[in-house]
C-alpha cells in the first residue's frame, strides 16, 4: 500500500472551519468517485470523507459506499494497520489506518446485508487479533460490535468466532473492560452466543479456566450497575454456572484465593431480590443464589456484603433473609399454582405440556435454596462459636426459623390437599417430602400435629420413576424418624403410622442394591437405628412383631454381615437380630415358608462372630462404640438361647 505521513492523511480531512463555512461539501457522488479511483490516495481520501460526512446510520448510502470500495483497498488497509502490510509508515500512519479501517468494518457490519457476506466473515479472526493487540483502546468498542453482528448474521459465525481462538480473547479482555461500557455489554453477547450455540462439552471441557475469568468479569457489572446490562449479566451468569457440563468451572472457582466474584454476585442478587423486577428475574437470582452455594457452600448467604465501588453496603444477614423470603414466595406460588393445574383444571382447558415441569424446576431450585439454609442454621446451632456463621444474630435465627415453619406449613397443607384427592404418586409429592424431612431432621417438634396426621400418607409417597414399592420419600424421612423413636410417644407415632415396614422395606432395598456398601452406608445405619430405637422400645408401646416383613429383614441382615469384617456392621446387624429372635422360637421360624435351615445357619454364624470374636475385642475397652450393641446382643441372648437350640449349639461349639 502507498505510504502516507500523517500531515498528508491530516490534508485529506475537511478542517473544521472548511465543514463550517458557505462552501459546499463534496457531493456523495464525488466521494464514490474518490473509492472507485485507481490509487490508495483517492480511495484513502475517499474514505476518510465517507468517515467525516455521511451519516453511519444511513445503511443505503453505507452499502453503496461498500460496493464502491470493494474489498482488496479495505483488506489491505486494515492489515497495514496491523503491522502486516507492505510498507505502512511510520507508527502513527498505521494507527490511523487501523482506526479508519476498523471503523469503517465496524460501519458496513451494521447493514444486515453486507454483515451476512463471506467477505466479512472472514475478517473475524483478524478483529480478534487487533482486539488483543489493542487492549483497552478506543477502537475496542467497533471490534466487539463488528464481531457481534458478523457472528449473527451467519450460521456458522459462532464457529468461526470459536476456532479463531473468540473465547481466549474474551477471556482476557472482558477484565480489562469498563464495567457499564457497551465494550462489555458486547463481549457478554458473544458470550452467550458462545455458551448457547456450541456444544457445552466443547466450551466447558475445553475451556475452564477462560470461563473462570470471564465469571469474574461479568460479576462486577451485575453487582455495580443499576440498568438493564445487570440482568444481561444475571441471565449469563445463571446460564454459565447451571449447565450439567458445570462441574470442572466450579472447581476452579472455588479454588481461587480471591473470592470477590462471589461477594459481587451476593451484592448483585440481594439488589434483585430487593426491589421491584420480573418475577422471572427474581427466580433468575434464585437459581444463581443455588448455584453459587453449591460452589462455596452455605456460608456464602452470609458473606461480605460490600464492594469498593458500590454506593451502599448491606448487613451482614440480608442476604439469608432475602434468600428465604423470596424462596418461600415462590415455593407458596408454584404449589398453588400446581394444585390448580391437577384438581382444578377442566380436561377442555389443560395447560401446554412443558407447564407441569418448568413449574417443578422452578419448585426445586426454590426447595433446594430452602434445604441450604435449614443446613446453615443447622451448623449454627451445632456451634455457634464459628467464625465462618457468627453474624447469624438471635434475631435472625427467629426470623429464619419462624419462616421455615410457616413454610413446612404450606407444604404440609399442599401434602395434605394430595391427600384428600388420592394422589400418592408424583415428583411434585416427592419434593414435598423430602423437604418436610430436611427440616424434621433439624426440628422434629415442628408441626406436631400435622406431621402425625400425615406421615403414613408421606411415607407411601412414590416418585414418578419408582415402580415398586415407595423407597426416597422414606429415605428422606428416616433422620426425623431416627430422632422421633429416641422417645416412647413418637415410637407410638411411629408403629401407628405403619413406619416399621416401610423403613424395613427401605432397609432391605439398600442392602439390596449393589452399591450399598459404598454410597448408602449412613442411610444403612440411619435405617438400623431407627428400626433399633423402636424394638428396644417394643414393651412400653406395645408394639407387635407380627409383620412378615420382619423375616426378610433377618435374612437381609445376615446376608449384610457375609464377609464383613467391620465390628459396627456385625454388631448392629446381631443387635437387631437378637431383638427380633427374643419375641419368637425357632420352631415359629421354620414354619414360614419363607424362612428356612439356610437362613438359620446364617444367623447363627452371625450370633457367634457377634458374641465370641467381636465381644472379646468390645469388653476389653468399655469406650468402643459397640459395647452398647454387644450388650444388647448378649442380654437378649440370654433370653431367648434355649428357644433356639440350632444357634446356641453353633455359638457354643
Amino acid at each position: 500500500m502507498e505510504q502516507h505521513s500523517t500531515s498528508e492523511i491530516e490534508s485529506l480531512q475537511p478542517s473544521a472551519s472548511a465543514s463550517s463555512s458557505s462552501s459546499p461539501s463534496p457531493s456523495l457522488e464525488n466521494l464514490m468517485k474518490l473509492l472507485r479511483g485507481k490509487t490508495d490516495s483517492q480511495r484513502l481520501a475517499g474514505l476518510l470523507l465517507v468517515t467525516k460526512l455521511c451519516d453511519k446510520d444511513n445503511q443505503h448510502t453505507i452499502l453503496n459506499v461498500y460496493n464502491a470500495l470493494g474489498s482488496t483497498f479495505l483488506h489491505r488497509l486494515l492489515l497495514t494497520g496491523m503491522g502486516k502490510g507492505g510498507g505502512g509508515g511510520d507508527d502513527a500512519n498505521r494507527e490511523a489506518y487501523l482506526r479508519l479501517s476498523v471503523t469503517v468494518l465496524a460501519a458496513f457490519a451494521r447493514v444486515p446485508q453486507i454483515a451476512a457476506t463471506g467477505e466479512m466473515l472472514s475478517k473475524v479472526p483478524l478483529i480478534l487479533e487487533v482486539l488483543s493487540m489493542e487492549s483497552g483502546s478506543s477502537i475496542s468498542e467497533e471490534c466487539y460490535e463488528f464481531l457481534f453482528l458478523v457472528t449473527t448474521a451467519h450460521d456458522v459465525g459462532v464457529i468461526t468466532l470459536y476456532e479463531a481462538g473468540g473465547i481466549n480473547v474474551l477471556a482476557a479482555q472482558m477484565p480489562t473492560l469498563s464495567y457499564g461500557s457497551n465494550a462489555m455489554d458486547l463481549a457478554m453477547k458473544l458470550v452467550q452466543l458462545i455458551i448457547s450455540k456450541l456444544p457445552a462439552e466443547k466450551v466447558y471441557v475445553s475451556h475452564t479456566s477462560e470461563l473462570s475469568k470471564m465469571v469474574a468479569a461479568i460479576a462486577k457489572p451485575f453487582a455495580l450497575l443499576h440498568n438493564a446490562l445487570k440482568f444481561e449479566a444475571l441471565h449469563l451468569l445463571s446460564t454459565i454456572l447451571s449447565s450439567n457440563y458445570s462441574g470442572a468451572l466450579s472447581a476452579v472457582l472455588q479454588s481461587m484465593t480471591c473470592n470477590d466474584w462471589s461477594t459481587s454476585i451476593r451484592v448483585g442478587i440481594m439488589d434483585v431480590l430487593q426491589n421491584r423486577v420480573a418475577p422471572a428475574d427474581k427466580l433468575q437470582a434464585l437459581v444463581l443464589a443455588e448455584c453459587v452455594i453449591s460452589i462455596v457452600g452455605e456460608e456464602w448467604l452470609i458473606g461480605p456484603t460490600t464492594l469498593p465501588d458500590a454506593r451502599s453496603s448491606f448487613p451482614a444477614d440480608r442476604c439469608i433473609l432475602l434468600v428465604l423470603e423470596t424462596s418461600r414466595v415462590e415455593i407458596a406460588v408454584v404449589l398453588n399454582e400446581l394444585a390448580y393445574l391437577k384438581y382444578e383444571t377442566s380436561k377442555n382447558s389443560s395447560p401446554s405440556p412443558e407447564t407441569f415441569p418448568t413449574k417443578l424446576r422452578n419448585l426445586g431450585v426454590a426447595f433446594s435454596l430452602v434445604e441450604r439454609i435449614i443446613k446453615l442454621i443447622s451448623k449454627f446451632g451445632e456451634n455457634e462459636e464459628s467464625n465462618s456463621i457468627s453474624t447469624i444474630s438471635e434475631s435472625t435465627s427467629k426470623k429464619v426459623i419462624g419462616g421455615l415453619n410457616e413454610t413446612i406449613g404450606v407444604v404440609l397443607d399442599y401434602l395434605q390437599d394430595a391427600k384428600d384427592h388420592g394422589e400418592r404418586k408424583g415428583d411434585d409429592l416427592l419434593a414435598c417430602v423430602r423437604i418436610v424431612g430436611s427440616y424434621l431432621a433439624e426440628a422434629p417438634c415442628a408441626c406436631r400435629e400435622k406431621v402425625k396426621e400425615l406421615l403414613s400418607y408421606m411415607l407411601s409417597v412414590e416418585g414418578e420413576d419408582e415402580s415398586s414399592s415407595p423407597f426416597y420419600s422414606v429415605t428422606f424421612l428416616l433422620p426425623m424418624l431416627c430422632q422421633i423413636t429416641m422417645e416412647n410417644d413418637g415410637c407410638k407415632t411411629f408403629a401407628a403410622s405403619g413406619a416399621f415396614g416401610a423403613v424395613v422395606g427401605c432397609l432391605i432395598s439398600l442392602i439390596h442394591s449393589s452399591i450399598s456398601r459404598t454410597e448408602d452406608g449412613s442411610t444403612i445405619f440411619l435405617a438400623c437405628d431407627t428400626i433399633l430405637n423402636c424394638l428396644l422400645k417394643r414393651e412400653q408401646v406395645h408394639f407387635s412383631l407380627d409383620n412378615p416383613s420382619t423375616i426378610k429383614l433377618l435374612q437381609a441382615l445376615a446376608r449384610w454381615t457375609e464377609g464383613a469384617s467391620d465390628p459396627s456392621v456385625i454388631m448392629m446387624a446381631s443387635s437387631i437380630c437378637s431383638l427380633i429372635l427374643d419375641s419368637t422360637s425357632e420352631e415359629a421360624l421354620l414354619r414360614h415358608p419363607d424362612f428356612n435351615t439356610d437362613n438359620l445357619i446364617a444367623l447363627s454364624l452371625l450370633m457367634k462372630r457377634s458374641l465370641v470374636s467381636s465381644g472379646q475385642d468390645l469388653m476389653s475397652d468399655n469406650t468402643n462404640l459397640e459395647a452398647d450393641l454387644y450388650q444388647i446382643v448378649s442380654s437378649g441372648y440370654s433370653s431367648w438361647a434355649d428357644r433356639f437350640p440350632h444357634i446356641k449349639e453353633v455359638v457354643e461349639r
